[in-house]
């Protein structure tokens, strides 16, 4: 990360006593003071009801930072960010509070020097993003003229479906222009999808084989042990469709799939992406390229944990989905023809995620005649827990005459002793700080994404009856096995 434009500015958190601003928002700052990554003139206001005083906020701060910061807390820096964090107990739908954070705003504004430079977080459920929004322009806290400018970031979702994205869009950029709007997705912020483009742009290897002549299929998998625990309510209305693939999964195709930008600016890479999203096949029958299923009672890591539909607040007849497989094609000269493979769920039997990219089996006839079981060439970039690249090959067994077995090249990243890589949050808000929006969606992303889930969505909402179950602790219901054992293909389990 660099040091560039670190311009002074006011950080705004609305929904600072929340889990968000508590396990990831104050320990990215903190991390980032450490690294001498923020301005040397910066505020960090936070706004909530919870919480009566700053010293109590501040003390609930500190315990957080000893739980979700990975190393041992220093003082000095510790002391240093609390002597910047401000809160502001405050009511999104109060007239006076809006006029009460203005004035603590302005007052800071003068103590250090900040010529109105704010970012304002809604770390707030999104029914709230139009209000607060409206209202910021409404009490002239916003300025963009001359050296200030103003800056909002939009945690997901954006939106339940595409008609709602739209009309929150249209809320939002009546205020604020596209180029100062900063939608989330924190899986761009990972390590390992930051060097995907390095990977394939920067190998001679890779580029020139990444393409239907080589290819045979692509995956791309997250999965997670946990269940929903205190998000049913929310789950309830999002499932794995909404809450995963229209937006983390998608996200990580395009950045796959799409072609070499013409250079590597903002503008150029995000081009390249929606030309992968308009080009995705539209189903003719959803049943036949997607799976879904929910999580029954179980085993994970040898606890017994319930059922999705006994979790807190959820209906004892749930017909959401925590799981989701699916196939698409990108219909363009490159990837005509190969499959790409997603799948998500809750309750699985290991925490990863992963692209794995299956290189066709055209071996030369001398080994395609006499051997039997070669395997293909894969590629596999480790997003987490693990972060690096995996390949594996072919090579003669030593000590054999002729048995061929697959060998591999395993590059961990994260596995070095003392090595620490900057956690997804920490490296999007720099930057925002800096007002690079490389790491963030742009609204026709968001536009295109929906309308490829909406179709699957509708189609579920007029279809109830096929949602299969899988016991908690295993891979997935056995349907998403037989979407790819019927095009002679397997999930692969690196």
């Amino acid at each position: 990360m660099r040091k560039s434009k670190l311009e002074p500015c006011q950080i705004i958190i609305f929904g600072g006593t929340g889990d968000l601003t508590h396990r990831k928002l104050i320990p990215a700052f903190y991390n980032l003071l450490e690294e001498d990554l923020l301005p040397k003139e910066f505020t960090i206001v936070a706004t909530g009801r919870c919480i009566d005083n700053r010293e109590e906020y501040l003390k609930s701060l500190y315990n957080s930072l000893q739980k979700f910061v990975s190393r041992e807390i220093k003082e000095e820096v510790w002391n240093s960010l609390k002597g910047r964090i401000y809160y502001k107990c405050f009511d999104i739908l109060e007239e006076n509070g809006c006029k009460g954070l203005k004035e603590l705003l302005d007052s800071l504004d003068n103590k250090y020097n900040i010529p109105n430079r704010r970012i304002f977080y809604l770390a707030v459920p999104p029914r709230f993003f139009g209000t607060i929004v409206t209202n910021l322009d409404r009490y002239k806290l916003l300025d963009f003229s001359g050296d200030s400018w103003s800056r909002v970031v939009i945690e997901k979702p954006f939106g339940y479906d595409l008609e709602s994205a739209c009309d929150l869009n249209k809320q939002i950029t009546k205020v604020f222009p596209e180029e100062n709007i900063y939608r989330i997705d924190h899986y761009l912020g990972k390590e390992m999808l930051q060097s995907m483009m390095v990977i394939r742009f920067a190998n001679l290897l890779f580029e020139p084989l990444w393409n239907n002549k080589y290819i045979d299929n692509i995956q791309i998998i997250s999965n997670e042990k946990v269940g929903v625990g205190d998000r049913g309510a929310y789950y309830e209305k999002s499932g794995a469709l909404r809450d995963m693939v229209q937006n983390h999964m998608l996200q990580i195709l395009s950045l796959t799939a799409m072609e070499p930008p013409a250079d590597m600016t903002t503008e150029s890479i995000r081009d390249e992406k929606i030309k992968v999203l308009k080009s995705l096949s539209k189903f003719d029958n959803v049943d036949e390229y997607v799976v879904r299923g929910q999580y029954e009672a179980g085993k994970v890591d040898k606890e017994e944990v319930i059922a999705y539909h006994d979790e807190k607040n959820v209906s004892s007849d749930s017909k959401t989905e925590t799981y989701v497989a699916l196939k698409t094609f990108v219909n363009n000269l490159r990837w005509s023809g190969v499959p790409f493979y997603i799948k998500t769920g809750k309750r699985l039997s290991t925490k990863l995620t992963e692209v794995i990219v299956e290189f066709k089996s055209d071996f030369h006839p001398a080994y395609q005649n006499n051997s039997t079981n070669l395997s293909p060439n894969l590629l596999v970039i480790k997003i987490q827990p693990e972060e690096g690249v995996y390949f594996q090959f072919n090579a003669k067994e030593p000590g054999s005459k002729e048995k061929i077995v697959p060998v591999k090249m395993d590059f961990c990243q994260n596995c070095q002793v003392g090595f620490n890589s900057p956690e997804a949050y920490e490296r999007l808000m720099h930057s925002v700080i800096i007002g690079d929006q490389t790491l963030f969606t742009r609204w026709d992303e968001v536009e295109y994404s929906w309308d490829f889930v909406d179709q699957i969505a509708d189609f579920w909402s007029e279809n109830q009856k096929n949602l299969p179950k899988y016991p908690a602790g295993s891979n997935g219901p056995k349907e998403a096995d037989d979407l790819l054992i019927e095009d002679g293909r397997k999930w692969w389990d690196v």
